[in-house]
């Protein structure tokens, strides 16, 4: 009997095409869906979630970061055509009032995990902190290049995570036991401030860049010098309030209990990317 596919929404985002690439290596049949992948899947499209679903027996779901959350109505789809594994990328805080600023009051996360939690199937959820890809390939990555990058976070520090631990977490939950009911708190192994994530990038790059610490006006303003749409600028600034406030510091386990061994450390993720050329010019 031919194994069921699994489902990979998001499979061309950050810990979506890692996900892929991890289930692929097992030779788990693999259905890498997003707006532009093989798969065709829009959040904002209903009509493209049956075919993407049809036939799967387990799903990843980087889900849409809007409210209301469309979460909800992909389970309750997913379900009745026969899903019996769904794996959840929340976010850490989620739990937590005020974890983030007044633009995530009221955030998709909870309503995305009480569905998967009251789904009826195996389930597992990933709470991550800020990546530490995005230095590499993310929001901070040009100012990282340009040599001066500009944030509203003081010096606050977090435990930024690797997407590859993440993956490699989600990859476990897919296709193992042990994992079902399981919310998994991820970090990386030290916390870190912004300046101490550029000085281990300029160690592995030999090129260092220079942290300017902002008030919420001077980073809105800056935000919109670079061309920011207005109705993004209060979202930035407050998602960067768990790392401003060092909420993001402490270190969780999550790694640990799903793998069995430590996260990754900012120090080699920034030398794996160097490795890669994502600081190159």
């Amino acid at each position: 009997m031919t194994p069921q596919p699994t489902l990979v929404i998001g499979g061309t985002g950050k810990t979506g095409r890692r996900v892929v690439a991890r289930l692929r290596e097992r030779g788990v049949p693999t259905r890498a869906a997003s707006r532009s992948g093989e798969t065709r899947f829009d959040w904002e499209d209903r009509a493209t979630w049956k075919a993407a679903l049809d036939g799967v027996g387990a799903v990843y779901i980087v889900p849409l970061d809007t409210v209301p959350s469309r979460t909800p109505a992909l389970v309750e789809q997913a379900v009745a055509g026969g899903v019996t594994r769904l794996v959840l990328l929340s976010a850490r805080g989620a739990d937590v009032p005020g974890y983030f600023g007044p633009a995530f009051d009221g955030g998709p996360h909870v309503e995305g995990e009480r569905a998967v939690r009251a789904s009826g199937v195996a389930w597992t959820i990933l709470r991550p902190g800020w990546f530490a890809q995005n230095f590499s390939e993310g929001a901070f990555r040009d100012e990282v290049i340009a040599g001066e990058l500009a944030l509203f976070a003081g010096d606050g520090a977090a435990s930024f995570v690797d997407a590859e631990d993440i993956a490699e977490v989600a990859v476990a939950a897919l296709t193992g036991p042990g994992h079902e009911g399981q919310i998994y708190e991820l970090s990386g192994p030290r916390a870190l401030t912004v300046d101490d994530c550029l000085a281990e990038i300029g160690r592995a790059t030999g090129h260092r860049a220079r942290y300017v610490p902002l008030d919420e006006a001077a980073y809105r303003a800056h935000l919109i010098s670079q061309g920011a749409p207005e109705d993004s600028v209060a979202t930035w600034a407050d998602a960067l309030k768990p790392i401003r406030t060092s909420q993001e510091a402490p270190v969780l386990d999550g790694v640990v209990r799903a793998l069995g061994r430590p996260p990754r450390d900012f120090a080699d993720f920034a030398r794996a990317e160097a490795a890669a050329g994502a600081w190159r010019v």
